[in-house]
């Protein structure tokens, strides 16, 4: 039996675990914030609706960092109390007594800022670079297939492309292989919408809670089940460097990251933003 902590119970944490339950792919998630009592208040309202959804999962809360030991993959997501997501020197604390406890669950780290706090666990704490990885930029990529299906006048679940980089300034769309209705999207999207696409990226980032909770769980649920998806998520290199790459997930964490085709124009933006970070 599967069993999720999330580090934060408030917009993103408290959704994420939402979808995770009603999903009914995890046996056990455990919400974990200082505040236990909105975080026992969210459990507790998600188990209630269980027998109306139609899920089983088993939820708690705790307000001890520590027991989140045991768990197969700990999310590090937002306070309940408003005060924003885990990042910062804060985070870094936060980070330090996880990995002191718990060497074995992959960290996802599930907000849009924390990518600084990934880059420093890797670096400072010394965590692997293959166990950290941050699920903000699979929620900025289905943001542009919502947007490519919108001006395809179709749906964008029947698009499919790639977020490469560092946003919100140093993302780049992998416009080469990308794909609408099973074509290449070049034979469908003019190049003056697709670079249209390409300069509201800025705009697009942050992306909101529910989508940084959906896209959270999609990367939890590929730790899970060791599937072979890709998915574009932040993940760092031997350097410490950390950027957005399509990654395939397993137990242990990113288990194979993929290099993108892109463009003679669109690697020159891809590797600029990642010297920079």
């Amino acid at each position: 039996m599967s069993f999720v902590a999330i580090i934060g119970a408030g917009a993103i944490g408290g959704s994420l675990a939402h979808t995770l339950a009603a999903r009914d792919t995890v046996g056990e998630i455990r919400l974990i914030d200082t505040d236990v009592s909105v975080a026992g208040g969210k459990a507790l309202d998600i188990l209630q609706s269980g027998p109306v959804q139609g899920f089983a999962t088993k939820l708690s809360a705790s307000s001890s960092f520590m027991s989140a030991a045991g768990a197969d993959a700990i999310v590090i997501a937002d306070h309940a109390s408003g005060s924003g997501e885990h990042a910062g020197e804060a985070g870094l604390a936060l980070v330090r007594q996880l990995v002191a406890v718990e060497w074995r669950a992959p960290l996802v780290f599930a907000g849009a800022t924390q990518r600084a706090l990934m880059q420093r666990a890797v670096v400072e704490l010394h965590v692997g670079a293959s166990r950290v990885v941050g699920a903000a930029p699979t929620a900025l990529e289905s943001a542009v297939r919502a947007l490519a299906g919108l001006l395809l006048d179709g749906s964008g679940v029947e698009v499919s492309l790639r977020i490469v980089g560092v946003p919100p300034h140093g993302a780049v769309i992998a416009w080469e292989e990308a794909t609408a209705f099973g074509q290449p999207i070049a034979s469908e999207l003019p190049p003056h919408l697709m670079s249209g696409l390409s300069a509201r990226l800025p705009g697009l980032w942050p992306p909101g809670p529910y989508a940084l909770a959906s896209a959270a769980a999609r990367v939890v649920e590929g730790i899970l089940t060791g599937g072979r998806r890709r998915l574009s998520c932040f993940a760092a290199d031997a350097r410490g460097r950390v950027a957005a790459l399509p990654v395939e997930l397993g137990a242990d964490g990113i288990r194979k990251v993929h290099q993108p085709v892109l463009t003679p124009q669109e690697r020159t933006l891809f590797e600029s933003a990642i010297e920079r970070s």
